[in-house]
């Protein structure tokens, strides 16, 4: 039986931290099993708030990709490209905005809700009114099936069904219509405690080395009302069990929450364990990172390689896109 396609893409923004690997690479691996994968990176997207860093984004493209491959997402099992690599996105974007009505794009719930958090950058553009209709070229174009999204981006994913709907009523049926996967993202805070985000410098990134957690475990926010040893404390305002429930066994995270609740466990003592447990869990993912970032040629042939595969089924589409418009 053929597998059903799946498309994802991430923006190369900045370094990816655990939150992304928890929130979505995981998933990735996970997913390249038992579907036809397509991972892409969404340079192009990137530039809908970060078009005045332009010049940052190729090398946050490449240590991305460098992150990919270190945590499992496996070129023999997955399609790996970039999004700018194959232009027929953006052939397709132009075409859908011609047929996307404008209270369809203003209606998104992130449109407004980004202008208002990210008020040092102006995001008054076409650009960044309109990416919700690259988004759907960038799942459209390669017919997938499913698109795996949180609770939060459904409304997206419900924007590109109805823009392909919009184009199979005008010119005939071309695009299926893709179908959410419901991911899982569990909750991991910041190191202070608040969202885990490059903006509040208060993330745990897959490139640290382990001084550098350590350094940064050390330093995390624990129960504010915990200010003595012997204080009882309530571990699930910490930041640091959050990370116990991802990192910790069960038992010992049972432990953990009795001892922190008790004062039979001390602040420092009950970071220097996660740290252990997270270094032992990211060493895999480090040691293949290390050797990845002295091979640049191996993550250009598994660009180029991704890039070519896509670039056919993309055309493949357009061609079919052209035949049903007449142009």
């Amino acid at each position: 039986m053929t597998k059903q396609r799946v498309l994802s893409g991430m923006r190369p923004t900045g370094k990816l931290h655990l939150g992304n690997y928890l929130g979505a690479l995981k998933n990735w691996k996970e997913m390249q099993e038992n579907y036809e994968c397509f991972f892409f990176v969404a340079d192009w997207h990137a530039l809908t708030t970060e078009y005045a860093s332009s010049p940052d984004i190729r090398a946050y493209i490449h240590e991305m990709l460098i992150d990919w491959l270190a945590v499992g997402i496996d070129p023999d099992k997955a399609t790996i490209f970039v999004q700018s690599m194959v232009p027929d996105h953006a052939v397709l974007h132009v075409l859908l905005s011609m047929i996307t009505p404008l209270p369809w794009l203003e209606r998104c719930p992130t449109y407004k809700e980004q202008q208002q958090q990210l008020t040092e950058k102006d995001l008054t553009t076409f650009g960044f009114l309109g990416y919700p209709v690259l988004q759907a070229a960038d799942i459209l174009i390669y017919k997938a099936h499913k698109v795996p999204v949180g609770i939060d981006q459904v409304p997206h994913l419900e924007l590109t069904r109805e823009i392909g709907r919009r184009f199979n009523h005008l010119y005939g049926e071309v695009f299926p219509e893709p179908q959410a996967i419901l991911t899982e993202v569990p909750k991991l805070p910041g190191t202070d405690g608040r969202k885990m985000s490059k903006s509040y410098d208060n993330c745990i990134y897959l490139s640290d080395s382990e001084d550098v957690i350590r350094n940064k475990v050390r330093n995390m926010m624990t129960d504010p009302q915990r200010k003595k040893r012997q204080d009882p404390g309530d571990p699930e305002v910490s930041p640091v069990f959050a990370y116990h429930k991802i990192f910790t066994g069960k038992e010992d995270v049972e432990r953990i929450a009795h001892g922190c609740r008790t004062a039979g466990i001390g602040c420092v003592d009950c970071k220097k364990i996660l740290i252990d447990n997270m270094i032992l869990m990211l060493a895999p993912i480090h040691e293949t990172r290390a050797a990845l970032a002295r091979d640049k040629k191996q993550i250009r042939d598994v660009v180029e390689s991704g890039t070519e595969s896509a670039r056919k089924i993309a055309s493949g589409t357009m061609a079919q896109v052209r035949e049903a418009m007449k142009i």
